[in-house]
C-alpha cells in the first residue's frame, strides 16, 4: 500500500472529522443569528416546495440505506438468514430511486435559484459552494450504485463498512480501500468534501432541531385594560 493510500483512507477521514466538528462547534459559538436556512420563500414558493420535499424525504431514506448497510455488520443480515444476493437486490429496489428522488429535489432547488432573478441576486458564494457539493455527493453515489448493479465480487459490506466503522475504535484498516472499485473511492472523497465546507454554509440548519419548543411556556396574551 502506497502513501497515497494511507493519507486518503487513514489520515484525511479524521481531517474532514476535525474541521467538521470544529468548524461547527465554531460556527456556534460566533455565529448563532446565522445558524439558519436563510429561507427564500417570500421570493418564490411553489418550486422551492416541491424541491425540498423530494431532497429532504429523499436524502433520509439514502440516509437510512447508508446506516444499514454501511453501520449494521454484516453478520447481522447473515444471523437473519438474508444473504448476500437478496440483500444486494433489496437495496437496489430501495436505493435508487430514493437517490433518484433526492437528486431531482436538489437539481429543482440549484434550478429555482439559477432562474429566479430575485433568488439569484440573493444566492451567496457559500450557497453555490453548499449546493454544488450536495449535488456532486448525490450523483456520485447514484453513479456508484448504477454501476454496481450487476457488479461480481464486491460487497462493500465486508469492505468499506468495516473500514468505515473502525474509523470510530480506532481500527484503521485502510487496506480495506485499496481495491474497492474507482466510483466508490469518487463517491467517497466527495462526500468528504462535502463534510469539510458543511460548517460554514446554510448546510448547518440539519442540525438545528427546536427541542426548546417543547418546554417553553405558552406565550399568553392579555386584553389591555384601559385606564378610567
Amino acid at each position: 500500500m502506497n502513501g497515497l493510500n494511507l493519507f486518503l483512507w487513514a489520515i484525511l477521514p479524521y481531517i474532514v472529522l476535525t474541521i467538521f466538528i470544529g468548524g461547527l462547534i465554531y460556527r456556534y459559538q460566533k455565529d448563532q443569528f446565522g445558524w439558519t436556512t436563510k429561507s427564500s420563500e417570500l421570493l418564490e414558493k411553489r418550486r422551492l416546495r416541491v424541491g425540498s420535499l423530494l431532497f429532504h424525504w429523499g436524502i433520509i431514506f439514502v440516509f437510512g440505506g447508508h446506516i444499514a448497510g454501511i453501520l449494521v455488520p454484516i453478520e447481522f443480515y447473515e444471523a437473519l438468514g438474508i444473504p448476500e444476493h437478496i440483500y444486494h437486490r433489496i437495496a437496489i429496489i430501495l436505493g435508487m430511486p430514493a437517490g433518484i428522488i433526492a437528486f431531482i429535489g436538489i437539481f429543482l432547488l440549484f434550478y429555482r435559484r439559477i432562474r429566479v432573478k430575485r433568488i439569484k441576486l440573493t444566492t451567496s458564494t457559500g450557497d453555490w459552494v453548499a449546493l454544488f457539493f450536495v449535488i456532486l455527493a448525490i450523483g456520485t453515489g447514484l453513479t456508484a450504485t448504477t454501476l454496481n448493479i450487476n457488479s461480481n465480487g464486491f460487497d462493500y459490506r465486508t469492505t468499506i463498512a468495516p473500514w468505515f466503522r473502525g474509523l470510530f475504535t480506532f481500527h484503521v484498516q485502510p487496506e480495506l480501500m485499496v481495491y474497492i472499485p474507482i466510483w466508490f473511492k469518487i463517491h467517497i472523497l466527495s462526500t468528504f468534501a462535502l463534510y469539510i465546507i458543511w460548517p460554514f454554509t446554510r448546510l448547518v440548519h440539519a442540525f438545528s432541531f427546536p427541542l426548546r419548543y417543547l418546554r417553553r411556556n405558552y406565550v399568553i396574551y392579555k386584553r389591555r385594560i384601559r385606564e378610567a
